[in-house]
């Protein structure tokens, strides 16, 4: 029997976790609802005896886990990566409720893109920094007088709404059916990895052209991820675009030299 495209496509990301406790609850969380891919970026704690018995018999999920000690590598395939956080402070994004983050998910999945769903540190929750790397936020509307939303509750309920769609009973229709329209595109986006690349390579050409000229580049380059993290280029757009970057950097150095 094969799995839906979004079981084999989606994984859970746990980013800095403190208490080993939540890391094996989450594995139950996500098992219960047929998932089973998930990463932990720099835990606190782990292996720890605390997981395996929050895992409450998920072992699978713990024994198939994946610990990496940076976040690129926890999403540098991805096609699409959403943020859990309760506000959006300094970045901003698309923000999803956990329904429509799901239904997000699943378009990319059914389009065969790998896509990460990221929960933070318990005390902390994601950092401006790892919200950076996001396309869009997913924010649950819980009590604005009590939203004390634990790490493990906050997984359960957007692995839930990914199985209503799996099975055919959410908002929205079936699971086959699209989530939102979507432009026709010969390529698929380029993965996280890519995509940092080019950020790397547009923030140091900014820096050749003496672009920013006492404007913030941290502003800046917020604006400019956004545009280009909505805007979602391919690979071979991805590569024009450097290649544009190269020229401008090549101009600059000229330019210099003539000085």
């Amino acid at each position: 029997m094969s799995l839906p495209p979004t079981v084999r496509h989606i994984r859970f990301v746990l980013v800095r976790p403190s208490h080993p406790g939540n890391i094996g609850a989450a594995a139950r969380a996500i098992r219960t609802m047929g998932y089973g891919r998930l990463v932990l970026v720099s835990p606190h704690k782990y292996p720890h005896a605390d997981a395996n018995a929050m895992a409450a018999g998920a072992d699978d999920v713990l024994r198939d886990l994946r610990v990496v000690s940076d976040l690129a590598d926890a999403v540098g395939d991805c096609r699409l990566v959403l943020g859990a956080t309760a506000r959006v402070r300094g970045v901003r994004l698309a923000e999803h409720t956990p329904a429509a983050a799901a239904a997000r998910a699943e378009q990319t999945a059914l389009d065969g893109g790998e896509v990460a769903l990221l929960f933070g540190n318990e005390r902390t929750g994601l950092e401006n920094e790892e919200l950076h790397r996001c396309h869009g936020a997913v924010h649950i509307p819980s009590d604005p007088a009590f939203g004390s939303l634990n790490l493990a509750q906050a997984v359960q309920v957007v692995a839930y709404e990914l199985r209503l769609r799996d099975l055919g009973l959410a908002r929205g229709g079936p699971a086959v059916a699209p989530a939102v329209p979507v432009e026709e595109r010969d390529e698929p986006p380029a993965d996280s990895a890519a995509m940092e690349g080019f950020f790397t390579h547009l923030a140091q050409t900014l820096d050749d052209i003496e672009f920013h000229k006492g404007r913030s580049p941290v502003t800046i380059m917020q604006r400019l991820r956004r545009l280009f993290l909505r805007a979602a280029p391919d690979e071979r757009e991805l590569r024009v675009l450097r290649g544009i970057l190269a020229d401008a950097q090549r101009m600059a150095r000229l330019a210099h030299g003539a000085q």
